[in-house]
């Protein structure tokens, strides 16, 4: 068995007062109560009524049934309301709609109700009751907001702590390896600070000996030179000691 569907609409009406219209809507048919606060009326559309409808708009009972549900359902700003007089106490509820770019406009009649207060109490019953869902739902959901702000807060403070943790570890993750690179730059330092004074004792050692050899060299030269003098004078008297003889 299929369930029928409630709605109430607090329809707004240009130039008169606003009126309450509840609908049931069935798989194939639908009734309508309206009250405006001390009068109702009532439409109960028989399956061959709404289809004899929904044959002369050429559409599906369904599609016909959907349409009429969203515009009593819910008041649609593009739509012009009506609710006039009709004979014998009824009235003409009506509403209009685009349909490929023609403004079309649909008309039921609704009778006096012959208990208005059954259908206002009813009516204002199944407001009551669905504001009662409605405050549940707000609560439930208020509930579920408030639990998915706890959990965001707390997933935030875990992120936040992580982000700190990674932080520390990284700047001591880099303090270690400035240490590190500091260390090995101290000891290549030290390392090329000993080679360098190495080559220096070297050089200063190759230099003395250089010096050394010099020295050596300048002596036995100028030895030679003394005694080569010494030589070319002997060689000069003995020539002299010659000459006078």
């Amino acid at each position: 068995m299929v369930e029928s569907k409630q709605t109430c609409l607090r329809l707004e009406i240009s130039g008169a007062d606003p009126i309450f219209v509840k609908g049931t809507w069935h798989s194939s048919r639908f009734d309508i109560s309206v009250t405006d606060g001390s009068s109702s009326w009532i439409c109960n559309a028989t399956d061959e009524e709404v289809a004899e409808r929904a044959a002369q708009w050429d559409q599906p009972v369904s599609e016909y049934l959907q349409l009429a549900e969203q515009y009593l359902g819910f008041q649609q700003p593009d739509s012009v309301y009506g609710f006039s007089d009709a004979l014998e106490g009824s009235k003409r509820l009506s509403w209009t709609f685009d349909k490929e770019g023609t403004k079309l406009e649909w008309r039921w009649k609704c009778k006096p109700s012959h208990d208005s207060k059954k259908i206002t109490l009813g009516i204002l019953d199944f407001l009551m009751q669905a504001n009662i869902r409605l405050s549940e739902e707000v609560v439930s959901k208020t509930r579920s907001f408030e639990k998915m702000k706890s959990e965001a807060e707390k997933c935030l403070t875990q992120g936040e702590k992580i982000c700190k943790e990674k932080m520390e570890f990284e700047n001591e993750t880099y303090a270690n390896f400035l240490s590190v690179l500091n260390a090995k730059k101290a000891k290549l330092r030290a390392l090329r600070d000993k080679e360098d004074s190495g080559r220096a004792v070297e050089e200063e050692e190759s230099t003395d000996k250089a010096e050394s050899f010099d020295s050596g060299r300048s002596d036995n030269e100028q030895s030679e030179e003394e005694a080569s003098k010494k030589a070319t004078s002997s060689k000069a008297r003995g020539r002299k000691r010659a000459a006078r003889s």
